[in-house]
């Protein structure tokens, strides 16, 4: 089995290629150019580094939030007009699933952590003593003062990860002090390789759904969501 990793939920794109053997190629840029702009050519450049044609693939993983609005409507769409295209099944995998995976086997609770802006984090918790991480709570998003409030219910130490402990790493020793450990910058962002392999998981279990069915997990509204609901609550309000 052969299955194409696609990771745009953040502000790396990377993409990579996973088989029975393990991770035959993977690609990763984080720049200044658009996911729309990466992405297909990096995926052409995945396949030829893994000597694969689309019709040796058996499915498509993407990295199915939470995390940006732009990059995760980027990324979604790029993977299911191609497994459309290409009359592929499609598994989504969720976002801090595939950040906390280089982690299993770690023993911590593991906290992936990714910036939402607005003071706000998108996190979630993971038992990662075994093969894979198994979600304890989350996800969700919170505001970074009530972290540690989310995270009581659970038994420290903890590690973090993710691109929100740079921004929030002080509020996390503060919070937790010496039970607090940070993972290190090469899993700051979800890998592509993350995404393929536990892709291919799901799509061996019967995971798998066809590309029209997936849907994105935002877990929040977006601004533009507010800002129409806003516009007819107030509509509303005034008919009264």
């Amino acid at each position: 089995m052969y299955v194409l990793g696609i990771e745009a939920a953040t502000a790396l794109a990377a993409v990579a290629v996973a088989g029975a053997d393990g991770i035959l190629a993977e690609r990763m840029v984080h720049n200044r150019r658009t996911h729309s702009v990466n992405l297909l050519p990096m995926i052409k450049a995945v396949l030829a580094d893994a000597e694969l044609s689309p019709g040796s693939l058996d499915g498509i993983a993407v990295s199915s939030g939470p995390g940006s609005f732009t990059g995760l409507r980027i990324g979604m769409s790029t993977a299911k007009t191609l497994a459309q295209v290409w009359n592929l099944q499609i598994a989504g995998v969720p976002t801090l699933e595939a950040l906390a995976f280089p982690l299993a086997g770690h023993g911590n609770r593991v906290c992936p952590i990714l910036n939402a802006r607005k003071n706000e984090v998108y996190t979630a918790v993971y038992d990662c003593s075994g093969v894979l991480p198994a979600c304890l709570a989350g996800p969700v998003a919170v505001r970074v003062e009530k972290l540690a409030v989310f995270l009581s219910d659970f038994r420290p130490p903890f590690t973090f990860l993710g691109d929100g402990v740079s921004f929030y790493k002080q509020v996390l020793i503060d919070a937790f002090g010496g039970e607090a450990f940070f993972a290190p910058s090469a899993a700051v962002f979800p890998r592509g390789a993350a995404v393929a392999e536990l892709g291919m998981r799901r799509l061996a279990d019967g995971s798998g759904v066809d590309p029209l069915l997936l849907l994105p997990e935002y877990v929040r509204l977006s601004e533009a969501e507010v800002v129409w609901l806003k516009k007819v609550k107030g509509k509303n309000e005034n008919r009264l």
